[in-house]
């Protein structure tokens, strides 16, 4: 039989279930089994694609072309489960897909119905993602907390799982809060609380996870062992790591909890092999080298905005022994008159990352500028590469109005531009250039030189693209066009002349990259921030 583990909350988003499935998937990875991971959304919109940055954080984009919740990049930074549209499942995917049955008259004139149409819908796409014969455990987290309104039809298809498959195939890991009030004193009635709802439900966690600022000691797990109805050794304390996030595998595995989950699941698995986590947490607790580089953005507020693009930083210092140290600096201020030299002083590289909107993209011109004048590295990203074009163009060829149509509609130089098949979509849902493309790079750049091969493959996410108008104009100035599409219709990377480090990509490495196999872009920009 297949074996299923459902992650949930409790008392408070953002404590990190997706961390703790993502660690728990790793862990189990680690003992030689195959997983798959699957996230459930429980809000209505089909997928991510269109919200704003600053109310769900960034959106990760599979090779499929899937615009998903940012926790599927935890899933592929610490697991190696494929991940793909199917991974990511929301209330409005479930609902559309039941309409659309019902108006095909499927159900057969019945009336259709949350139970069991909607719940039947949820456990057909879970059980989807894990049917191939190699697969040993699918994790599936369950996002919002438990007592929400969205999340009851999940929890449902949650709890009917024990009867479809048998209680010893599936198991229960809450993830809930035990604060820390005035005084330093752990309180453990919100997590009293939430179990007690999880219970109402139907479901008894068979493991909790803690969020805690440090560990419990054993008269606290035993309490909140004995009110819970958990096995004292199941109560887990999640509490906060010192440095860095790839430490949590080791904390969950120390306090063994994939061997407390293979257990309750009857699967009997090797021992954990956890070099390659250690070498990581050695690594960047360990090292004396600090590397500051500078995020230039318009999402700067809400650090989940960038999260791909910071854990792909970090990945980059990993790879060169080094710990980087995040400076995030609004555009706006640079807009605002701030001096360049004192807001970068001390800063060894500047990043611009993808975004859309005209607010604060001049700044991020000024940015780049800044950096190609004192041969700082440089590395743009989708907006960021867009950026170094429309620079390059103000500055160097001299069109001062050089801009992108996105930012200046009617502007007489659009240097970015949208393709003509985009000019008239009014649906924004999915209509983008999105995920795995093929891009040739230029033999010899010094982008090819990073990669080691001529081909590549990358994931896409955007609407505009470099004006081809303006092609020929940029190049004979001595800007270097070194990726392009298969056919040469699209610009996917440049480069400046005669600058250490001054790569722009059209595309999205940052979600290609993982703590044990930082993206070669990432680890040759940190490898040059280190020497300037």
């Amino acid at each position: 039989m297949k074996k299923y583990i459902f992650v949930t909350g409790g008392v408070c988003s953002s404590l990190g279930k997706g961390i703790a499935a993502a660690s728990l998937g790793s862990l189990l990875e680690s003992r030689g089994l195959k997983v798959r991971m699957v996230k459930i959304d429980p809000y209505i919109n089909v997928d991510a694609g269109t919200m704003s940055p600053f109310q769900h954080g960034e959106v990760y984009v599979t090779d499929d072309g899937a615009e998903t919740d940012l926790d599927l990049g935890n899933y592929a930074r610490f697991t190696n489960s494929p991940l793909s549209q199917a991974n990511s499942i929301t209330t409005g995917q479930v609902y559309d897909a039941v309409i659309r049955k019902e108006r095909e008259g499927r159900y057969l004139g019945r009336t259709v119905q949350v139970i069991p149409h909607i719940t039947d819908e949820i456990k057909q796409r879970i059980v989807k993602i894990g049917e191939e014969p190699e697969v040993d455990v699918t994790i599936i987290e369950i996002g919002g907390t438990v007592g929400d309104i969205e999340s009851i039809p999940f929890l449902e298809a949650a709890r009917q799982f024990i009867h479809d498959v048998g209680d010893d195939n599936v198991i229960f890991v809450h993830l809930t809060l035990v604060p820390e009030v005035a005084g330093g004193e752990l309180k453990t009635k919100p997590t009293q609380h939430s179990v007690k709802e999880l219970r109402e439900i139907g479901i008894q966690p068979d493991i909790l996870l803690c969020r805690t600022p440090y560990k419990l000691d054993e008269s606290m797990s035993r309490k909140i062992a004995l009110f819970t109805n958990v096995h004292n050794d199941a109560v887990i304390s999640a509490y906060d790591v010192k440095s860095t996030i790839y430490e949590i595998p080791l904390v969950y595995h120390e306090q063994k909890l994939d061997e407390i989950a293979l257990q309750k699941l009857g699967i009997d698995a090797g021992p954990a092999q956890l070099d390659d986590w250690e070498k990581v947490a050695r690594i960047h607790n360990e090292t004396d080298r600090v590397v500051q580089i500078a995020i230039v953005g318009k999402y700067i507020e809400l650090h989940d905005s960038y999260k791909s693009v910071y854990e792909a930083l970090v990945h980059g210092g990993i790879a060169n022994n080094a710990r980087i140290q995040l400076v995030k600096i609004d555009s706006g201020r640079l807009e605002k008159g701030e001096d360049p030299a004192a807001l970068f002083e001390g800063i060894h590289g500047i990043l611009v990352p993808g975004g859309f909107g005209q607010r604060g993209s001049n700044g991020m011109v000024m940015a780049a500028r800044y950096a190609r004048e004192q041969g700082i590295p440089y590395f743009g990203i989708c907006l960021g590469m867009q950026i170094m074009i429309i620079e390059y163009a103000r500055t160097i060829l001299g069109i001062t109005d050089a801009d992108s149509s996105e930012f200046s509609p009617d502007g007489p130089h659009s240097v970015i531009t949208l393709l003509e098949e985009q000019i008239d979509v009014k649906l924004y849902g999915g209509t983008m250039r999105l995920g795995r493309s093929e891009t040739h790079l230029s033999e010899g750049s010094k982008i090819h030189r990073i990669y080691g091969d001529k081909v590549i493959y990358e994931r896409h996410r955007h609407r505009y693209e470099v004006n081809n108008a303006y092609r020929e104009e940029l190049i004979a100035k001595g800007l270097n066009i070194c990726g392009v599409t298969p056919d040469k219709a699209l610009v996917e990377c440049c480069q400046w002349p005669d600058h250490p480090w001054g790569i722009g990509v059209q595309y999205h490495p940052e979600f290609k990259s993982a703590p044990r196999n930082a993206h070669p872009l990432f680890k040759s920009f940190i490898e040059a921030s280190i020497g300037s």
